[in-house]
This record gives C-alpha cells, sequence and structure tokens, in this order.
C-alpha cells in the first residue's frame, strides 16, 4: 500500500516550543533590548518582553526568574557583544599599532554595534542612578581590558613617533570619553549627525595627538579653513 507523506510544515513565523534553551534566551534578551527602547527601563516588564517576543511569561521567568536578572543579562549580552566585536577587529588588523588602534575606533561605529536602537538601552542602563554601580559592574573588566591595550598602542605608537603631547593614559581617557559623547550625539541629532561623522570626530582628534600617524579627515580640514577665514 502506498504511504502518503505528511504535509508540509507551515512556518507561523512564531518561535517554536522546541527550539534549544540558548535560542529561547536570544529571544527574550532581544526582546528586552526592543521593549527598553521603546518603553524605557522603568516601563520595561516581562509582559512587555514576552509580549514582543512572541513567548509565554512562565518561559520567561524559567529563564531568568524576574525581570532584574533579564535587565543584567541584556547588558551583559550588549557589552560581550561589543567586546567581541572590537576584539576581532583588533585581531584582523594590520600589525601595526595605528592600525589596531583604528580598529577600536572603528568598531565603535559599525552598523552592528551604533545603532538607535541599541544607543537607547546602554544610556537607558546608565541613566538608572539606584542601580548605576551595579551596572557598571557588569561591565567594567570588559572596558578596563579596552582602555588598557588603547593605552598600550597609544604608547607604542608615541614611542615610535617621538611625540612628547598628551601621555598615553590621557590620550586612553579620551577617546573613551569620545566614543560615549559621540553615541550620545548619534542617538539625540540622527537627522544631523551619523555614524561617519562621529568616526571622523575621533579619527580628528587622533591626528592632532599623533598627526604623523594619523591623517585629518577632509571634512575635519574643511572646517578648519573656514574658522580661519573667518578668524581673518
Amino acid at each position: 500500500m502506498q504511504q502518503i507523506a505528511p504535509p508540509p510544515t507551515r512556518d507561523t513565523g512564531k518561535p517554536r516550543r522546541t527550539e534549544p534553551k540558548q535560542v529561547r534566551r536570544r529571544q527574550l534578551i532581544e526582546a528586552t533590548i526592543d521593549s527598553i527602547a521603546q518603553y524605557g527601563i522603568a516601563g520595561t516588564t516581562m509582559s512587555t518582553v514576552t509580549e514582543i517576543a512572541g513567548l509565554s511569561l512562565g518561559l520567561a521567568n524559567f529563564h531568568f526568574q524576574s525581570k532584574q536578572n533579564l535587565l543584567e543579562e541584556t547588558l551583559k549580552f550588549l557589552a560581550r557583544e561589543h567586546h567581541d566585536h572590537w576584539r576581532r577587529a583588533y585581531g584582523d588588523a594590520g600589525l601595526s599599532a595605528r592600525d589596531k588602534l583604528m580598529a577600536i575606533v572603528d568598531s565603535h561605529f559599525d552598523p552592528k554595534i551604533c545603532t538607535q536602537r541599541k544607543l537607547a538601552v546602554w544610556y537607558a542602563y546608565f541613566g538608572e542612578g539606584g542601580r548605576r554601580t551595579v551596572y557598571r559592574a557588569l561591565v567594567d573588566a570588559l572596558d578596563n581590558e579596552r582602555f588598557d591595550l588603547s593605552k598600550r598602542l597609544c604608547r607604542d605608537i608615541a614611542r615610535e613617533g617621538g611625540y612628547s603631547g598628551p601621555s598615553a593614559n590621557t590620550i586612553a581617557h579620551t577617546l573613551e570619553g569620545l566614543y560615549d559623547g559621540l553615541w550620545l550625539n548619534i542617538l539625540m541629532y540622527p537627522d544631523t549627525f551619523d555614524r561617519d561623522a562621529a568616526r571622523a570626530k575621533v579619527q580628528a582628534y587622533l591626528a592632532m595627538a599623533f598627526p604623523r600617524h594619523f591623517d585629518m579627515p577632509q571634512d575635519e580640514t574643511a572646517d578648519q579653513s573656514t574658522r580661519t577665514e573667518r578668524c581673518e
């Protein structure tokens, strides 16, 4: 007797109950990012997250137990994603300290990392005065690793170029401040300030600190010429 093949399964677009644990956790974390970007941390609840994810409240409680655990795991996810991205860029860059430092700069403004959605979430976390210390502790080790590496690269560039300007420590600290400030500009003024403009600002700073290693971006050179003409 001829066997009849079962009809093909239809993809409804909804998460399947048999998805492995790590997939479910990732779905909930991505939904948390969406919820925070839309409602802020105070307005984000397990219900808003599960509604966005299309999953049950019981499943969210099973994986994370509480909203606070979910928030902390989401922050750690973002921090690890950022860390792995700049680490990969650093490893793929050329051998020179200059190329490696610029790879770290570029990674901050990569379309995968630097999005309105993710920037809104980063600033939502660090706007939480009551838990800022807790959130800071979750990412400090990764930030310190990047800072220490940037400081070493700045020291190598300064030694190679015979620069006698600001210390490597000062330049590395300034870079960290620029990343944070320029991310905020991208978030607040998306119509007039974008990733390319932000990257150019950092490169302009490095060109002033290490002029024989970094070129001044064309737009910045034009701006400087305009300012000089106005002064004259």
